[in-house]
């Protein structure tokens, strides 16, 4: 197990490739990209298990869109690296916002239960969310059932 900061100084994980913005989003308030990554695993650096998540990406153009192989890439090579679900959404949020540069960003990661421990992280940039985006975003619904869940359950 390697952790994100020694991954990252040994620039451990691929390039991020892009390509122009094939429409013309001056202007719009709509024309957003969504990408979900539904098997993304890192390590959860204390205990070495491994941790699974859905990672999952929203981004109105500015001028680059992100192409969607090199993504993939990026994300496999989390694997062996060891780090907090906090820490590899934010680095996520922050390596797409830099390349990107895109009008609104969003990105989830939705972490599956390990230990009855269900985890979200969120992190959306300070632009205006543009229209229709709620319609791709969805609820994010808990993995965990909740006790009064359970206790329906056995009745």
């Amino acid at each position: 197990m390697i952790s994100l900061e020694e991954a990252l100084k040994n620039k451990q994980f691929p390039s991020l490739e892009t390509f122009p913005c094939p429409f013309d989003i001056k202007g719009q308030a709509s024309g957003i990209v969504r990408i979900v990554f539904p098997e993304f695993t890192c390590l959860c650096p204390r205990t070495g298990y491994p941790d699974f998540a859905a990672i999952k990406l929203f981004y109105l153009p500015r001028d680059l869109c992100i192409e969607l192989k090199s993504w993939k890439l990026y994300l496999n090579a989390f694997r062996m690296v060891g780090t907090f679900h906090e820490a590899v959404t934010a680095h996520l949020f922050r390596t797409i916002n830099d390349i990107l540069t895109p009008q609104w960003l969003l990105m989830i990661g939705d972490f599956f239960p390990r230990g009855n421990v269900d985890t979200t992280v969120l992190f959306e940039s300070k632009t205006p969310r543009p229209a229709g985006a709620d319609l791709l975003i969805g609820p994010i619904n808990p993995h965990c059932r909740g006790f009064s869940e359970i206790e329906k359950s056995s009745l």
